[in-house]
């Protein structure tokens, strides 16, 4: 299987000139965690809702909330998107994508073209619908071997591991 498989083709995405009050709504309306910010149509960096808690204002400075708000609708996520983000292509073998993730400690990656065109974004959220379907589908095809599956796990979990 490759990332086109599994990524999502419509992507919202962010010009870097945005405000994070945007950053912030976005993410909370649409119920995701990762924002590509492009110019031009080329992925130029992307914001995270990490991101977006390490450059909000700590409660503990006791920020009035119209410091707080001047804060977000100031500050253009230009100033805290990661920038040389790591990328993928729609004919990446999962495997390699999964890899490339997970040995980076990433929640996504965007997809892009050739010239850095972001196409998509594959995310964490991409691969665990993926092994949901790849567990539905063995516990139909192999109902007995998926059961004996799961006693095995189930002896696993409470067996005390050896000092």
């Amino acid at each position: 299987m490759r990332v086109r498989d599994i990524m999502s083709w419509r992507v919202q995405t962010l010009d870097e000139r945005a405000d994070l009050e945007l950053a912030e709504g976005l993410m909370a309306v649409l119920h995701i965690r990762h924002l590509p910010v492009v110019r031009d149509g080329r992925l130029v960096g992307l914001v995270t809702h990490r991101d977006l808690l390490a450059a909000s204002l700590s409660p503990l400075a006791e920020p009035s909330a119209d410091q707080h708000d001047h804060f977000k609708t100031t500050v253009p996520v230009r100033d805290i998107m990661r920038r040389n983000v790591e990328t993928t292509t729609v004919d990446t073998d999962l495997r390699a994508a999964l890899g490339q993730m997970r040995s980076h400690r990433h929640g996504c990656l965007p997809v892009v073209d050739g010239e850095d065109r972001l196409v998509g974004i594959v995310t964490e959220a991409d691969f665990l619908a993926l092994a949901q379907r790849v567990l539905d589908r063995a516990s139909e095809l192999l109902p007995e071997a998926w059961a004996t599956l799961a006693e095995v796990d189930e002896a696993r979990l409470w067996t005390k591991p050896p000092d």
